[in-house]
């Protein structure tokens, strides 16, 4: 198969677009087609770990990331019905000095226009949007993929880049719908000078109640605040952005602190996703097709890795593949092999902190008691596997 055929991406989210982007920096031509009619990340806030930096400086973004986002001084986390401080972690100088990166928070849509615009600048990446994968074969030396509108395009490969409820995924894993967590995410956006000034912080804070979390945090440089609030419910509904009934989350949150109440006040409108995740997987790659970002390893949202475990993928990836050109099943292979135990233990210590967040009675004394007296340094060698990779 000639090197001139395309890699063809499905999917352009974060994970679709970093991945044309590195394939690109590597020499290869990339189609990425994206199903809706514009490029765009449905959603607020998300946090970037120092392994995400990590892997930006390797291909040269991580300046034009920080740009949009805000560094926080520090992480607290705060119980929701007394307001105690149960631990505060510094992201300052110590922080980088550890990690060798820093810890940043951002506008989905500024990261994603941040890869879009990587994308827009490379002779090798076609973007097409309005164009769905339906369908696909291997054909041993080439793949095709078939598209809503019923064209065939052929290419040397397929990575699949369409999340969550990927099509790809049932046909190389087959492992039917993900798994509903039982937790829902009500999410909002205000304006810095919509939040009440004395409720304004730099920092990111998690308020842990019984069976909810509240998060808020700066957004654009500090220009945006955003707010995320958690709670356990057998609501289920598909995708990322339908409206949330305020009714049934004052429900859960009504007997917590003022600080929670009246920042939860501010919001007029909420949208709502259900969180949910798979069970781990070896296996992600048949032939010249494969898996990445929630494709492959959806995670819950708790450890905030969804983007970063996405770019790491990209890279290596994409590293993997130029050093194998000719090879490409082998490629994904060895992909799969270099990554499925470290995103294996992030989805499962995903839900581990769910809980640990959610926690209530005694288990929220332990939580307590396990986390008030830690040095900053050992809050740090506590997520030195996760920061401190790949």
């Amino acid at each position: 198969m000639a090197r001139s055929e395309p890699i063809l991406i499905s999917g352009g989210g974060i994970g679709g677009l970093i991945t044309a982007y590195c394939l690109a920096h590597h020499g290869f031509p990339v189609r990425l087609f994206e199903q809706s009619p514009e490029f765009k990340e449905v959603g607020a806030g998300i946090q970037l770990g120092p392994n995400i930096f990590r892997m930006l400086d390797k291909v040269g973004l991580k300046d034009a990331v920080l740009a949009d986002a805000h560094v926080p001084p520090a992480q607290e986390m705060r119980d929701a019905l007394t307001g105690k401080l149960i631990t505060r972690i510094p992201l300052g100088d110590e922080f980088k000095a550890r990690f060798g990166q820093p810890y940043a928070v951002t506008h989905r849509a500024d990261i994603l226009n941040t890869f879009l615009k990587a994308c827009q600048g490379s002779d090798l990446i076609q973007l097409e949007t309005s164009r769905r994968v339906d369908d696909f074969a291997d054909h041993g030396d080439h793949v095709t993929v078939t598209l809503n509108n019923g064209e065939t395009v052929r290419g040397r490969a397929l990575i699949a880049c369409d999340g969550m409820w990927s099509k790809i995924r049932e046909r190389i894993v087959g492992d039917g719908k993900p798994r509903v967590s039982g937790h829902i995410a009500y999410r909002g956006v205000l304006k810095k000078e919509d939040v009440p000034e004395d409720l304004w912080r730099p920092d990111v804070i998690l308020w842990a109640g019984p069976r909810t979390h509240f998060v808020h945090y700066p957004l654009r440089r500090g220009e945006l605040y955003n707010l995320v609030a958690v709670f356990h419910s057998d609501h289920y509904e598909e995708g990322w952005d339908a409206e949330g009934s305020k009714d049934v989350m004052w429900q859960h949150f009504k007997m917590q602190v003022p600080q929670v109440l009246r920042m939860l006040e501010r919001i007029n409108t909420w949208r709502m996703w259900v969180l949910c995740d798979r069970e781990p997987v070896k296996d992600w790659s048949k032939g010249n097709v494969t898996l990445l970002g929630d494709a492959a390893h959806p995670m819950l949202q708790y450890l905030a890795q969804g983007a970063c475990m996405a770019t790491e993928d990209a890279v290596i990836l994409s590293d993997l593949m130029a050093a194998r050109p000719d090879d490409l099943p082998g490629a994904f292979k060895a992909y799969q092999q270099a990554r499925y135990l470290r995103t294996g233990r992030t989805q499962i210590m995903a839900r581990v902190y769910g809980e640990f967040y959610h926690a209530r009675g005694v288990a929220a004394e332990l939580r307590e008691l396990a986390l008030s007296g830690r040095t900053p340094e050992q809050s740090y060698d506590g997520i030195n596997w996760l920061y401190g990779g790949p």
